[in-house]
C-alpha cells in the first residue's frame, strides 16, 4: 500500500509541484516555440512524452547494465544524448509517415527534442534519485504529463491573447514571457503539496 501512495505522490509532484518547465526550468525552447496553437502543443506533448518515457527506459538499462558494471559512469551524459538523438530520429520517421500535417506543424522544433534538456534531465534525475526501473518510467511519464499540461495551458492562453489588443511594445515574445512568468507563479501555489501528501500517507 505504501508503494501505491508513493506513486500517487510522484504523480502529483511531477505535474503540479515540481513541473519540469515551470518549476525546474527545463524544456523552455519547445515551451515557447510550439505554444502558439493548442493542436500543435498537443502534438509536441505527445512526441516529448514518447521520447521521454522510452529514453528513460533505455538509459536506465544502459546505466545499470553497461556503464556501472564497467565503471564508465563518466560517459553518462554523452551516452544518454546519443540514445535520445536516436529516439528522436525514430519519432521523426514515424510522424512523417503517420501524420505529415503534424510533422510540418512541429517543423524545426521536432529535431530540437534532441537538445531538449527536459528529456536528458529526467533521464539523469532517475539515476540520481536511485529509482528502480518501474518507478523511473512512472516518474518519466508523470513528468511528460506535467510538460504537456504546462504546454497546453500556455498555448490556450496565447491563443486567447492573440484575440485581444495588446500594447505594441508587449506583443510577441514579450507578452509570452510575462505570461509564462505568471503561470509559473500560479503553479508555485502548489508548493508543499507533495510533502503534505507524504505526511498524510505516512511516507516520511
Amino acid at each position: 500500500m505504501e508503494i501505491t501512495f508513493e506513486y500517487i505522490v510522484v504523480f502529483i509532484s511531477a505535474i503540479l509541484v515540481n513541473n519540469v518547465v515551470l518549476s525546474q526550468i527545463l524544456g523552455i525552447c519547445p515551451f515557447l516555440g510550439v505554444s502558439k496553437k493548442v493542436d500543435t502543443a498537443l502534438g509536441m506533448s505527445g512526441a516529448v512524452a514518447f521520447v521521454l518515457v522510452l529514453a528513460t527506459l533505455v538509459t536506465f538499462c544502459l546505466q545499470k547494465y553497461l556503464l556501472n558494471p564497467f565503471n564508465l559512469g563518466y560517459l553518462q551524459t554523452i551516452a544518454f544524448i546519443l540514445v535520445i538523438a536516436a529516439l528522436v530520429q525514430m519519432v521523426e520517421i514515424i510522424l512523417k509517415k503517420v501524420s505529415p500535417a503534424l510533422y510540418q506543424a512541429l517543423g524545426v522544433f521536432l529535431p530540437l527534442i534532441t537538445t531538449n534538456c527536459a528529456v536528458l534531465g529526467v533521464a539523469i534525475l532517475v539515476i540520481q534519485k536511485d529509482f528502480d526501473l518501474l518507478m523511473g518510467v512512472w516518474y518519466a511519464l508523470c513528468t511528460a504529463l506535467g510538460f504537456g499540461v504546462a504546454l497546453v495551458v500556455f498555448a490556450g492562453i496565447r491563443e486567447q491573447l492573440s484575440m485581444v489588443n495588446i500594447p505594441k511594445g508587449m506583443r510577441g515574445m514579450s507578452i509570452a514571457l510575462v505570461t509564462a512568468g505568471l503561470l509559473a507563479m500560479a503553479f508555485m501555489g502548489f508548493s508543499g503539496v507533495d510533502n503534505g501528501l507524504r505526511m498524510f500517507f505516512g511516507l516520511n
